[in-house]
Formats: structure tokens, sequence, C-alpha cells
């Protein structure tokens, strides 16, 4: 009997475990044209892109760059220009392992890992999860009693049935999902786009922000603000939700054009919607630097952007409720965008490093009570004082760093890995750039997490 090959090895792990797949409801839901043109078959690998994106503009990222923009005006637009590129190549990468394998990176580190190795692993990522989620449900509860007056604690519990809002939609299809999170997206990038060009800022400030500054590295205070802006950039669950909807899509592993074909536009559509998002964080970083920068406003809550926006001795003659309140409703859009995808990426990571079988409608619910339960203890201790709240969002990126390691690390070993992707390997420069963006990030990551306990000198 002839030996197989590397393709052929392929095409058995990805089929000698029937029942394993990653989503399993809406694993290969989506039917892919054959021969159609390029527009048509963009449009249909069009989504799991928009998906990933969101956990890249989510409120955790609000307060950062808004802060970056007003202290030090458009010079920390490098560091998103940066983030973006690696988060670009990262998820692309995760995608592709995801394509080519049939499972995901929480299986596949499982699988390599053992259950022991596999059960910390699922912790210090939940508590990753967990971390994303606390952005999410502040900013979503918060902006529930900005624009309807409802308690801070009322508007947490409300962030709980989101998870009931979501099994509605996998009835209704994958696309379904991801045509909504696309809308509140859109909702965003119009919000903000709109706020920026009433700001008024200056086009040639702009784009000399995008080139490298020396005083990044050399000023503390600045070097601090883009550590968190990569922090809250590239996050450890968007890897694994990448890895996993980029399955959605009906492929034939065993056709070698057919997952070349999936990986092309998979990793199109990635990076289309993750120029949106960059876009969105510049216009954060903008709208930060041309309203408040020299102002010596307070901006480190979502309610002092609120009450900043309409006061005039802030932001002069634009202020206006209409700012404000577009403000809110950009931040509503973002939280509840957000969640939907963290409540996948919860279900992606149980299942893959516990193997946890339970109904899909308990296991959501599981996943989504174990993020909102500390977020609503803490606004109980502290009677919904906002800024106390808030103050979580500082923690929680910790903890996004802490587990960034452990998803960033195998991904980069297991597409480098010729027995298991075959010809869909990384190649030698994306190997040697992904090992680089790797060791930097952990670097960098440490060292914020040093500054915020001041362990630093």
């Amino acid at each position: 009997m002839a030996k197989p090959s590397r393709k052929d090895k392929q095409v058995m792990f990805a089929e000698e475990t029937p029942g394993s797949k990653s989503l399993d409801e809406i694993n290969g839901s989506i039917a892919v044209p054959k021969d159609a043109g390029f527009w048509r078959t963009l449009f249909t690998y069009t989504g799991p892109g928009i998906l990933i994106a969101v956990g890249y503009m989510d409120p955790g990222n609000w307060i950062t760059s808004i802060a970056g923009g007003a202290q030090f005006k458009y010079t920390l637009l490098t560091v998103v220009l940066i983030s973006s590129l690696t988060a670009m190549l990262l998820q692309a990468m995760a995608a592709r392992l995801g394509i080519v394998t049939g499972k995901d990176l929480a299986q596949l580190t499982r699988e390599r890992t053992g259950k022991k190795t596999g059960i910390v692993l699922w912790i210090i990522t939940e508590l990753a999860i967990m971390a994303t989620d606390v952005a999410e449900i502040i900013g979503s509860g918060i902006a529930l009693e900005l624009l309807f007056k409802i308690p801070l604690i009322v508007g947490i519990l409300i962030t709980a049935a989101d998870v009931l809002i979501l099994l509605v939609l996998m009835r209704l299809g994958f696309r379904k999902i991801e045509a909504i999170v696309a809308v509140l997206v859109a909702v965003i990038l119009l919000v903000f786009s709109y706020e920026v060009l009433l700001s008024n800022p200056s086009v040639g400030d702009i784009l000399r922000g995008y080139i490298p500054s020396p005083t990044i590295l050399t000023n503390r205070s600045e070097l601090y603000l883009a550590l968190g802006i990569v922090g809250a950039t590239v996050m450890p669950h968007d890897l694994y939700l990448g890895s996993s909807i980029s399955q959605t899509r009906a492929v034939d592993r065993k056709d070698r054009a057919a997952v070349k074909k999936a990986i092309r536009f998979t990793t199109i559509d990635s990076n289309i919607q993750l120029t949106i998002a960059f876009v969105v964080n510049s216009l954060l970083l903008i709208l930060g630097a041309a309203l408040f920068f020299g102002t010596n406003s307070d901006l480190g809550r979502f309610v002092d952007l609120f009450n900043a926006l309409q006061d005039r001795q802030v932001v002069g003659a634009i202020a206006s409720p209409v700012l404000s309140m577009l403000f809110a409703v950009a931040l509503l859009s973002s939280g509840q965008s957000s969640t939907i995808t963290g409540t996948l990426a919860g279900q992606i990571i149980m299942e893959g490093f516990i193997r946890l079988k339970m109904p899909l409608w308990a296991q959501r619910l599981l996943t989504r009570l174990l993020s909102v339960t500390p977020v609503l203890i803490f606004a109980i201790i502290f009677k919904g004082d906002e800024a106390k709240i808030e103050g979580l969002l500082t923690f929680s990126q910790v903890f996004l760093s802490v587990a960034l390691p452990f998803a960033v690390i195998p991904l980069v070993l297991y597409t480098s890995n010729r027995d298991l992707m075959g010809e869909f390997a990384n190649r030698a420069w994306v190997k040697y750039t992904a090992w680089l963006i790797t060791i930097v990030l952990i670097i960098l990551n440490i060292w914020l997490i040093l500054q915020t306990f001041g362990l630093t000198a």
C-alpha cells in the first residue's frame, strides 16, 4: 500500500473524528459557488471577518484610543496602524489553520498538549474571554443608562439576555448573525465619521501621526498608552474565533484548489474588515485629539466622554446633546456586537479545551453568565458607581496580556508545521515575521502588566 502523502494526511486528520467539528451546528453550513466570478465568491466568503473585526473595536479600545489622542494628539496613530497590521497577519494564520485542518485552535491545542494542560489552558483562556466581556458588558450597561436612564445594575442584567438573542439568531442561520453585526459596525463607523468630520481635524497632522515618532519610546506616559492600545487590539479570543468560523463555508478539503480558494477569499474578507476596524480606531484617536487635546478634560470614563461632547467649554461650538446621544448609540452597538462574538468564542474554547457536552442553549448561557457574574457582583458592591466599575477595564487588559502568549505561540507553531499544514504551512518570511511579532507582543504585554501594578522604575 502506498504511503499517504502530506495532503492525504491532512484529509485523514480532518475526517477521522466525526462529531468533533468546531461549532458543529454551523460548520460548513454556507454553500460556496464553484464557478462564480470574483465578486460573487467574495460576497459568499464575506462575514466571518466582520465578526473578528468587532473584537478590535470593542469598548475596551475606546477609552485608550480617545485618551491617546487627547493626551498626545496624533502621535499614537502609528501604534494603531502597526497593531492593525499585526492583527491582519495573525488572523489570516488562524483562518488558514481552521480551513486546512478542519479544527480550531482550541481543539488542536488540546490534542497536542493533553487533558490536564488543556484544562489549565481553558481556565486561562476563559479568564481572557471574561476580561474581554467586562469591557463589553460595562460599555453596554453604561450606554443603556445614558440613553434610557436605566440603572447600571439593571443594564448589566439586560446584557445577560444577549445570549438569548444569539440563540434566536442561530436558528435563522449564521448569515443573519453576520449581517446584524455588520449593521452594528456600520453604525459605529458612521457615528464616528460624522463626529470627526464636525471636529475639523488637520489632515496634515493626521498623516504625520502615522509616521513613527521616537517620543513613543522615550516618554513614559506615551509608551504606557501605546502599550494599552496594543494590548486592547490584539486579543487572544479572536484567534480562537477566527480559526473556527473560517469553517462555516462548505469546503471540500480533498480538493486542493477549493482549499486554496477558501484561504484566499477568507483572508481578503478578514483584511477588509480589519481595515474597517483600523479606520474606527483611528477615528477614535483623531476625535480625542481634535476635540480634547489641550483641554485638560478628564476623559477616563465613558460618562466623561458623553458629557464632554455636549459641553461648549470643552469641544466648542459643535457641542450638542445629539453628539452625546450618537456616542452612546455607537457604544451600545459596539457592546452588543462584541458580546455576540464573545459568546461564540466562549463556546469554541469550552468545546475545544474541555470537550464539554451539553445542550447548546445551556452552553451559551453558561459562557455568558461566567462573564456577567463578576461585573454584576462588582456593581452591587459599589452600588452602580460607574467610576469604580470602569476601573475594572484596566485590570481586564492584564488578563488579556497574560493569555495572549498561550494563543499566539501555538498558532505560530501549528501554522508553521508542514506535517499538519502541508503546502499551506507558513512561508519562511511569514514564520519569522510571526515569531518576531510574538516575541515583541510578549515583551510589550509583560511591560504593560508591570506598569499597571507599578512594578517598573
